[in-house]
């Protein structure tokens, strides 16, 4: 491939190349290279259309669909000779198209502009994004909700501010994050829906001239449709920032368990043992396992947030229609979209291998007067107590638990009545943890009867 053709690329207003910065800060070929197979697409169809309305020849139409078929076999092979001098990918395969079938790869050009065609490219690989993230997200609730059926009735303490709140069921807490997931595999869902539609005709900002077949292409391309107007089509990057949300999001959510299991799996917590496969020892101290993936993990939604934040300071000021600003929209959607799947991948893996200690949870469910909620609800129900006087006495007898340093099931029932008067041995019946998360039916709730019931119908919408 000849470097010196990017002169006659960009047409015969510029006798001088660019100078070597000039070059190197205008060249996208060392990322966009990663578009080729979506760029290869979308060119074919366009040929096709052009040929489908007579703007080309079928014979020009034919001989450039060959030659873009083995370019794209070059690219994946890696014999393609990619070239900063032509400063994109959609340079280079057109510049290797004009190698291999000469004159007709002069018209694959017609009716169209690098706008509208890094437009669809990029939103065709944004689109199959979404599909992977929505895989990966299905494959992660799947893994959630193994571990969710285990442990449907395994007690465990629930926190809130990280303090002991109320005992709640393992299976409760794996299933909040099938929840989480389930509305981040929607976000994908929903903003894939909204970028469906096919910019490829838009040309450079204005729309062309010449009788093009808008609905064909889109078609063709798997778009629901084409684009309405030729500014927006062009100068928008809405749905990449769109899908930098969702995995921001996303990224967020499997954040939020990694913390989790980096205290779970301290000596101090003990609730959890993590697999080999995802743990580390230490280079001095031969005792330590480490949770270095889930810790990694927890920094990544860093860079995909970052690149979120990237975007919108790119986008954030651009005046219609397209400007070169728009190029620095790729890197950081690259680095995000390979992040969140490495960090779906490894969150998958590290739940499926996730050992939960029933006993240790159990335990731990127990202490911290986690019953007093169910004390304060006894007392509003049997003494038909204002749930604020309840309150009250429920604190006064944690004090004193607290002052004789045991838990709320271990006072007599002496004790109790010297607080209020009216408390029977019946109050025993709620104190400990199993009954207390069994009485948790309301819909939602951490019973479990309510996990199991969750579980079955999950089990069925991911069929």
């Amino acid at each position: 491939m000849n470097d010196s053709s990017a002169n006659t690329m960009w047409g015969g207003r510029f006798a001088a190349g660019p100078h070597a910065i000039m070059e190197a800060i205008n060249a996208s070929i060392g990322f966009d290279q990663r578009m080729a197979a979506q760029d290869i697409t979308g060119s074919r169809a366009h040929a096709a259309m052009l040929a489908a309305t007579g703007i080309i020849t079928k014979q020009d139409a034919q001989a450039i669909d060959q030659g873009l078929v083995q370019v794209l076999a070059e690219i994946e092979t890696g014999t393609f000779a990619f070239s900063t001098a032509l400063e994109d990918i959609h340079m280079n395969v057109e510049a290797r198209l004009s190698d291999i079938i000469g004159t007709p790869a002069g018209r694959l050009h017609t009716a169209r502009s690098r706008n509208d065609q890094v437009a669809l490219d990029f939103r065709i690989w944004v689109r199959d994004q979404c599909d992977a993230a929505i895989t990966g997200i299905e494959s992660l609730m799947q893994a959630f909700l193994a571990q969710a059926e285990a442990g449907a009735d395994w007690v465990m303490p629930g926190f809130t501010h990280l303090q002991t709140a109320q005992p709640v069921t393992w299976g409760h807490h794996m299933l909040a994050y099938v929840e989480m997931l389930a509305r981040d595999k929607g976000r994908f869902q929903d903003a894939r829906a909204r970028m469906n539609e096919c910019p490829l005709g838009a040309a450079a900002l204005a729309g062309t001239s010449f009788p093009i077949d808008r609905q064909m292409t889109a078609t063709a391309l798997g778009f629901d449709r084409p684009t309405a107007n030729s500014l927006d089509s062009v100068s928008d990057r809405d749905f990449a920032l769109e899908f930098l949300s969702a995995a921001s999001i996303c990224a967020l959510h499997l954040s939020r368990f990694a913390e989790e299991l980096v205290i779970w799996s301290s000596a101090q917590f003990r609730f959890v043992r993590m697999s080999d496969q995802f743990s580390t020892g230490s280079s001095i101290m031969p005792q330590k396992r480490n949770p270095d993936a889930a810790e990694l993990l927890r920094a990544k939604l860093g860079r995909i947030l970052g690149a979120t934040v990237a975007l919108f300071t790119v986008m954030k000021g651009l005046p219609l229609a397209y400007s070169k600003d728009m190029q620095e929209d790729k890197e950081q959607v690259f680095d995000a979209a390979d992040t969140l799947m490495l960090g779906l991948a490894a969150m998958d893996g590290m739940v499926r291998d996730l050992t939960a200690n029933r006993a240790t949870l159990e335990a731990a469910a127990a202490s911290g007067f986690s019953t007093a909620t169910d004390l304060a609800d006894w007392l509003v129900r049997e003494l038909n107590l204002p749930f604020r006087e309840a309150h009250h006495v429920t604190g006064s007898l944690v004090k004193l638990a607290e002052d004789k340093g045991c838990d709320l099931p271990d006072l007599s029932i002496e004790e109790m009545q010297n607080v209020h008067g009216q408390i029977t041995a019946a109050v025993y019946s709620v104190l400990g943890v199993q009954n207390s998360v069994a009485s948790r039916t309301s819909y939602g709730g951490t019973a479990p009867a309510n996990v199991r019931t969750q579980i079955a119908r999950w089990k069925e919408v991911l069929k």
